[in-house]
């Protein structure tokens, strides 16, 4: 199984259309486009999976630069997600303990 990252995409463009596109070179098991938790809009990228490598990569190479809904497509072998640290963000507010503001003020 070798999962396909497709990056620019049309915010119109369906997963069906995808599966279409992908489809051409070899069997697809699985398409998501993700999208915005909050709106549910596309977010502009998706991931395909694809069964035989060798299909995925014809994919890939007939694919990568090649116009969909008028946006060229950026297609390549997706990289294993990273892991998060459970650390804070920078530049970010302290949720969870006492503030200092006032407390050592000179009257």
């Amino acid at each position: 199984m070798t999962n396909i990252y497709v990056g620019n995409l049309d915010w119109q463009t369906t997963e069906e259309e995808l599966k279409q596109a992908f489809e051409a070179y070899g069997a697809v098991s699985s398409v998501a486009i993700i999208k915005d938790r909050q709106t549910g809009q596309s977010r502009g990228f998706a991931f395909v999976e694809m069964e035989s490598a060798s299909e995925a990569q014809a994919a890939i190479s007939a694919l990568n630069e090649r116009e969909l809904n008028g946006r060229a497509l950026t297609v390549n072998t997706a990289k294993p997600r990273e892991e998060r640290t459970g650390g804070q963000r920078q530049n970010s507010f302290n949720r969870g303990g006492r503030s200092d503001f006032g407390r050592n003020r000179r009257r």
